[in-house]
């Protein structure tokens, strides 16, 4: 399917999730089938101010493609200049947050907030859409909260302004990430408007990506927070999506720890190792979720510095598992 120009060949993709969907990540899930990806959210102002750790988020990779940086903000000649500038980096399309919960982001009238004024999100798509040649897609929520639900006004306005394409996530401003999640609202969208329709929201297995898929009429499924850990969810998907309906088996324990260690290690190469191993802490702790010692591993992953410490932390978990009979040898570190 076609983002615009863009060709999605995939039906799963990856959602930018601030503090995690950093390049190494996202490159990791393609490597394991995501078919496109979105950066952290950019913040539109920062990009005014030639802020570096605001650049620093944008930077794209080839084995990541194809991308989209996102941009919030809530001044339509600001968003259109912060796309202008983020052109420099490359990006196959620019996505708009009018999702983003965070007080941070919210309470300052970008992100969620941007849903209790429809007019304005029209207008800040028209304002982007005339400042870059790429694609441009927008992300947005249920509604404000129970009493405004919107999504579907918003969307057609998007569109009208327009939008190359619609994420929805079914829930409202005030749910944040709690359940439950409204799928239908995802299908009402996707009726109201002619452009892709992304589906987002609760979709943690590949059986949930066939329902919503099958319930929704969407396009695509954007999944985020079950990919926490298990990049390796995409690659379930596709199968299970596919004409054969495979369910592929989850990933060894020492398949998990050499993805992990890989991943730590493009961390440490895109960002230093001091700033690398302090935000791969919570990465190591999703890796590490159900294994046996599970809680006293990820209490020392909370204190990780260096990539010798998470070595040992491999050798250690690897140990318990062979106690445990697993049985398998680990690939090595040399292997790398």
């Amino acid at each position: 399917m076609y983002i615009g120009n863009l060709e999605i060949k995939g039906r799963a993709v990856l959602a930018p999730m601030a503090g995690v969907a950093d390049r190494a990540f996202r490159e990791l899930c393609v490597r394991f089938g995501a078919a496109y990806t979105v950066t952290e959210m950019v913040s539109s102002k920062g990009l005014q101010y030639h802020d570096k750790k605001t650049a620093s988020l944008m930077t794209i990779g080839e084995e990541e493609r194809p991308t989209a940086i996102q941009l919030f903000g809530d001044e339509p000649a600001v968003m259109a200049e912060a796309a202008k500038m983020a052109m420099e980096f490359g990006p196959n399309a620019i996505d708009i947050n009018m999702g983003c919960p965070a007080p941070k982001v919210s309470g300052n009238g970008s992100g969620a907030a941007l849903m209790k004024n429809p007019q304005l999100c029209a207008e800040i798509v028209a304002a982007v859409k005339n400042a870059v040649p790429v694609p441009v897609t927008v992300k947005i929520r249920k509604g404000w909260n129970s009493s405004s639900v919107n999504a579907v006004e918003v969307a057609t306005l998007c569109e009208a302004a327009g939008a190359d394409a619609i994420t929805v996530h079914g829930r409202t401003r005030d749910q944040m990430y709690a359940p439950p999640v409204d799928w239908d609202i995802i299908r009402q969208v996707k009726q109201a408007v002619k452009i892709p329709v992304i589906g987002n929201g609760d979709v943690t297995s590949p059986q949930a990506a066939a329902q919503l898929l099958e319930t929704t009429g969407c396009d695509l499924i954007m999944v985020g927070r079950a990919a926490l850990g298990d990049p390796w969810i995409f690659s379930r998907i596709n199968a299970y999506l596919s004409d054969s309906a495979t369910l592929l088996p989850l990933p060894g324990i020492h398949e998990r720890m050499l993805v992990m260690l890989q991943h730590v290690q493009k961390m440490c190469e895109y960002k230093g190792e001091a700033r690398a191993m302090n935000e791969a802490r919570k990465h190591v702790g999703w890796y590490l979720k159900g294994m046996k010692n599970a809680a006293e591993f990820r209490r020392r992953a909370g204190t990780l510095e260096c990539l010798e410490q998470l070595e040992q932390l491999i050798q250690d978990v690897l140990a318990t598992a062979d106690e445990s009979g697993s049985g398998q040898s680990f690939p090595g570190f040399d292997a790398l």
